[in-house]
């Protein structure tokens, strides 16, 4: 749990183009992430995730800075 308050104070600092500009490089690394896991299974596949946890958290913060 506090992986994720510590992800989210992170955020504070970031403006609007740092969190897109993660979002787009967190994405890419979740491909690549599914790919390879794909082929060969990761060694911990709960790293995919906690991946698409964090973009999701990332969009999340983005739409609410949009809507303030």
């Amino acid at each position: 749990m506090s992986k994720k308050i510590d992800f989210l104070k992170s955020l504070a600092g970031l403006n609007e183009s740092d969190i897109k500009a993660k979002i787009s490089e967190d994405e890419q690394r979740l491909k690549k992430m599914q790919f390879a896991h794909a082929i060969t299974p990761l060694e911990n596949p709960m790293t995919i995730r906690t991946l698409r946890k964090d973009i999701a958290r990332l969009k999340t913060e983005l739409k609410k800075r949009a809507l303030a």
